[in-house]
């Protein structure tokens, strides 16, 4: 309470200060030099002051409400230029203003920012697809204002020299574009709610104090008065004094901005609000391009204007249908493109959103499959201790032949083989914490992921060649994600080689610059996009069979444990993956690349 008082007093202590010391310059100063001097410097200053105070709120994450304060920032600004050259002519040039004077255009042109600046619409949730919008339909009201102008006043400017006519319509078009001001800053206070309705209202105060003050000067005063230094001119310094205010008042209140959309207007939810604005935008400029016709008939057959400037307007209008027309049609470009934009991006999402669907039923069969695994694995793992037992017994009994002992000692390494397989699947269906990571021997990871995928490559044109490197340091990981990656790979290898007609993939194993690095190296058809392969939902395979995921899992997975994964083409053709892992540091003995088939058999058959 003790703030808003303050803030009400300062308020009111800045009006006295502003509009006191212009009431009392014009009362108190005698007529002629001083005063005229004094009014003049002071109406340049006054918009200058105003527009600190509008632009203190230009200072957002959201283009429109910047954009609606430095528009009428921008309106001040262009006040302030037509009244330093008014005073440029009287005070410096000691110079009468002539009639026509084209001074009165710059003080038109200062309200069709502010008009444009309604047209933003700060109280509606922010839209960065829209500035571009913005630009398009500050341009198009720029480009009808100042037809408007053109037609209404500068035949009676160039055409023929008639003060009385050019004073005339240079009100009537003044007075109607001042009107449109107030009377859309009242009907956005209608709309608006909280802080912003505030805004509003009092804009549209400053609004129609201005008109009032035009509407006096121009009909009430006599034109041989200097209206500009005398009382019937205050509505002009006080509608400028309110809309700086209105500047003061937003910044004070900046912290009562409604976040949530929907809540501004009190009606609309945010999608409402955005297609409303765009059919009112597409309305507008269908508006301005169907005028010129209009305006154009009017002139032509119900004017009484002189034949010279019935010919100048219908010149003028026709001229503008280009710029106008230009305008309108690009909008309409760019709303077309944005609409294609949100198509794409919906069937996208939509896309994407049933693939993700397809992945989590997956997910379920995968995890359904893992728990089946396990306890198959579990009640396998019974029978085949046994088996490993007696034949372990018949292998080392000296009392049988050696014909028996050699056929006892093929199904204790078989059963050895299927024992770790078993152990295997045991591994890879059971998740570890994180925390739980360890010293992983990779040369063992990359041959137990090999040995799943061999299983059914046995008739088929597809080979796998395994080259380890001996002492390889060993690096803290998860073996089974490690597991779950290298087999991803090894998949999507073997499946690309397939499609056309077999291949080659050779995995190695080397120590390089402290790191672990696991290259697969196929001899395939290579990746259409690399940069993409990584991404979630991108696939080359047909529906049905991919969905895009494995190897971004891979990638997360990889640098989850601090290690990188990268992929290229082969020059040769096929396609490359890398995956590095840290090594634990250690001496590394010196490394030897060996292939596969020096291994025994038994252990990578």
């Amino acid at each position: 309470m003790k703030r808003s008082s303050r803030f009400a007093w300062s308020i009111s202590a800045a009006w006295l200060v502003l509009l006191g010391g212009y009431v009392g310059a014009v009362a108190w100063l005698p007529e002629g030099g001083p005063r005229n001097t004094f009014v003049q410097i002071y109406l340049c200053v006054l918009p200058l002051i105003v527009n600190g105070a509008l632009l203190l709120n230009a200072i957002t994450l959201d283009w429109r409400k910047n954009a609606f304060w430095m528009l009428l920032a921008l309106g001040c600004t262009l006040w302030m230029v037509g009244q330093a050259y008014w005073t440029y002519v009287e005070i410096n040039q000691l110079q009468p203003i002539q009639l026509p004077f084209i001074g009165h255009f710059i003080f038109f042109l200062h309200t069709v920012p502010m008009i444009a600046a309604l047209t933003m619409q700060p109280h509606e949730r922010a839209d960065e697809q829209k500035m571009l919008y913005g630009h398009v339909d500050f341009a198009l009201m720029l480009s009808w204002w100042i037809y408007i102008y053109i037609f209404a006043v500068l035949p009676w400017e160039f055409v023929m020299v008639d003060r009385v006519h050019y004073m005339h319509a240079h009100d009537i078009v003044s007075g109607l574009e001042n009107i449109v001001f107030t009377g859309g800053a009242a009907m956005l206070a209608v709309n608006a709610r909280g802080r912003w309705r505030k805004i509003y209202a009092n804009l549209a105060g400053a609004g129609a104090v201005y008109v009032f003050g035009l509407t006096v000067i121009n009909h009430l005063v006599d034109r041989t008065i200097d209206s500009r230094i005398s009382l019937y001119n205050v509505p002009l310094p006080l509608s400028f004094v309110w809309l700086g205010t209105v500047g003061i008042m937003a910044y004070h209140t900046r912290g009562e901005e409604t976040e949530t959309p929907g809540i501004a207007t009190g009606t609309k939810s945010g999608a409402d609000k955005s297609a409303n604005e765009s059919v009112w935008a597409s309305r507008l400029a269908r508006t301005a391009l169907l005028s010129l016709p209009v305006i154009g008939l009017w002139s032509m057959y119900a004017s009484k204007a002189p034949a010279a400037v019935q010919s100048m307007r219908i010149l003028v209008t026709l001229g503008a249908v280009l710029p106008l027309g230009f305008l309108a049609f690009l909008r309409n470009e760019l709303v077309d493109a944005e609409r294609v934009r949100l198509l794409r991006a919906s069937q996208e999402s939509l896309d994407n959103l049933k693939r993700l669907q397809m992945q989590f039923v997956q997910s379920e069969k995968l995890a359904s499959l893992g728990q089946l695994v396990g306890g198959a694995a579990h009640e396998i793992n019974n029978p085949l201790t046994a088996i490993l037992g007696y034949s372990e017994l018949l292998a080392d009994n000296p009392v049988i032949d050696s014909a028996a002992r050699g056929v006892a000692e093929k199904i204790r390494d078989q059963a050895r083989r299927t024992k770790m397989l078993v152990n295997n699947l045991l591994s890879f269906a059971r998740q570890v914490p994180s925390e739980q990571r360890g010293l992983v021997d990779v040369n063992t990871i990359v041959n137990s992921s090999v040995q799943f995928r061999r299983a059914d490559l046995r008739g088929k044109k597809v080979r796998i060649e395994v080259q380890t490197a001996l002492s390889l340091p060993e690096v803290r990981g998860d073996a089974n994600q490690l597991l779950q990656v290298f087999f991803n790979i090894i998949n999507n290898a073997v499946d690309a080689m397939q499609d056309v007609g077999g291949g080659t993939l050779t995995v190695r194993t080397l120590s390089e610059k402290g790191n672990v690095v696991v290259v697969f190296s196929d001899t395939g058809p290579g990746i259409r996009e690399p940069r993409l392969v990584f991404d979630p939902f991108y696939t080359t395979k047909p529906v049905g069979k991919g969905t895009g995921l494995g190897l971004s899992i891979c990638y997360g997975l990889v640098k989850d444990q601090g290690g990188q994964i990268t992929c290229h083409n082969r020059p040769e053709g096929g396609a490359t993956f890398r995956v590095e892992m840290p090594a634990v540091p250690a001496a590394y003995p010196h490394r030897v690349s060996v292939s596969a088939s020096q291994h025994d058999p038994a252990k990578l058959a």
